[in-house]
């Protein structure tokens, strides 16, 4: 297919991101020319795929990193509730794309695996119970059940409690209705989806070189990775979802609200199980605490994984240093990412995380042996045959300027759009998929303001997305 014309919405990144803006973009008008360029030969092969990301559908269910614990005993659970909101709404919006035939049955991209969160020590124990009462004041959290009955947890994780002692304390919490989200098939499925409506192109093995103003739009100047061949076309919008090269390209925009932020890349590997029958005996995802000076995307779980009709079981994931911003990308990345706008924030921000960065290097450097001591704190009686190591993706941090000359290292994610609401872009990583359709209507809302407050698209948006999920400002 040729690379030419204009277009109402160029999309840069066939991630999940992508998938449900064009998905949304696609219902709430039909008429809206888009165009998607992906950089790999496959949508979703990046961060969005099962091996590269947790796949557990964050919902705050099972995460303690959501939880912080207080000085004085109480625990703050207020990201969790926003993040439970907004992972239902994602189920409320895929369940109605499914009910009317724009994705195939749930099944094909999301089974019932319950989380849980286990702990051990009398430290630990009273802030689970702390935790649970607390997370309980949402409705969303109406099912969540604590146990610190060794005998009840062994039913519900027999793996967890297999050789631990039974004089220690332990407390668990389960929510039976989670869920294991394979987003690299769901995001393939929004696109096969959009491919089969008038008006929607996807170019695999296109890689977008450039980003100019042209007019009221942006001419997006791209290169055809197989044959070198060069194209240009035009967009009355961009959306920039290309996970950890989204910097580098929102830079490229030259819109000034891109100045102030740089970018950490943080890789991963799991270990991954190769016993059938080990698998076949643990049925959860399974969170505990970091370890002390671990980044929130390295909350160690074991993990229960569906892929199509195979369960799988991973444990990790190990974070590790690294200068790419894609597991396709290159070694030059994070050098290429600083410049005159953001070196001030960027070395000010890894001058004060330099603890952060010797245990990224010491987490890459764990032989098997080391890594396979840390999933006996889980898994006690795990045997080293069963295990092997597989990688997984990466997540860039945000580094964003504090206007004092100095830089924050930011644990999440974060829009970014220009002032007449042209562009925008999504920088960061965890929660991430789950809150997708969330972190879309954001976009929405704010480079769509009068067609967002529309009778039209809001009788639309009421048909996709449940109402309570709508942004506050609604």
């Amino acid at each position: 297919m040729a690379v030419d014309g204009d277009h109402d919405v160029a999309l840069i990144g066939a991630g999940i991101m992508s998938a449900t803006l064009g998905t949304l973009l696609a219902e709430l008008d039909p008429t809206l020319r888009i165009v998607t360029f992906e950089r790999l030969d496959r949508a979703a092969a990046e961060s969005s795929d099962a091996w590269n990301n947790a796949g557990t559908g964050h919902a705050g269910y099972c995460e303690l990193n959501y939880t912080p614990p207080a000085p004085d005993g109480s625990v703050d659970c207020t990201k969790a509730h926003r993040i439970a909101a907004q992972f239902a709404q994602s189920r409320g919006f895929w369940r109605a794309l499914c009910a009317k035939g724009a994705l195939p049955e749930m099944a094909t991209f999301l089974r019932q695996v319950p989380h849980l969160s286990f702990v051990s020590g009398e430290r630990d124990v009273a802030f689970l119970r702390a935790r649970t009462a607390q997370l309980r004041t949402s409705p969303l959290f109406h099912f969540l059940e604590h146990s610190e009955d060794p005998g009840t947890i062994e039913a519900w994780i027999p793996l967890v409690m297999e050789g631990r002692d039974r004089a220690a304390p332990v407390a668990a919490t389960r929510m039976v209705h989670g869920a294991d989200v394979n987003f690299g098939a769901l995001t393939r499925s929004m696109f096969a989806s959009l491919a089969s409506r008038p008006g929607f192109a996807l170019h695999l093995n296109h890689e977008v070189r450039d980003l100019h103003r042209d007019g009221g739009g942006w001419r997006v100047d791209v290169v055809d990775r197989a044959s070198g061949a060069e194209a240009s076309v035009r967009a009355r919008f961009v959306f920039i979802g290309a996970g950890g090269y989204s910097l580098s390209l929102l830079e490229q925009s030259g819109i000034p609200e891109a100045l102030g932020y740089g970018a950490f890349p943080v890789s991963g590997q799991w270990l991954r199980c190769r016993n059938r029958d080990v698998i076949a005996r643990h049925h959860a995802k399974v969170y505990g605490q970091a370890e002390v000076g671990a980044p929130p995307m390295s909350v160690p779980h074991l993990d229960t994984r569906w892929l199509g009709t195979s369960q799988e079981l991973l444990f990790g994931p190990y974070a590790g240093f690294t200068t790419r911003f894609l597991k396709e990308g290159s070694p030059l990345d994070l050098l290429r990412s600083i410049g005159v706008g953001n070196l001030r924030a960027v070395v000010a921000a890894g001058l004060e995380h330099l603890d952060l960065t010797r245990y990224l290097v010491g987490q890459a450097m764990l032989s098997v042996e080391e890594r396979i001591a840390l999933l006996r704190r889980f898994y006690p009686r795990a045997r080293d045959d069963d295990w092997q190591v597989q990688v997984a993706g990466l997540r860039v941090q945000i580094i964003k300027s504090d206007g004092r000359g100095g830089g924050d290292l930011k644990f999440g994610t974060e829009v970014v759009t220009s002032a007449d609401g042209t562009i925008a872009a999504l920088l960061g990583a965890s929660p991430g998929a789950s809150t997708a359709v969330a972190i879309m209507l954001e976009v929405l809302e704010r480079c769509f303001p009068a067609r967002w407050a529309s009778d039209a698209w809001r009788s639309r948006l009421a048909a996709l997305v449940p109402r309570a999920a709508f942004p506050s400002r609604c």
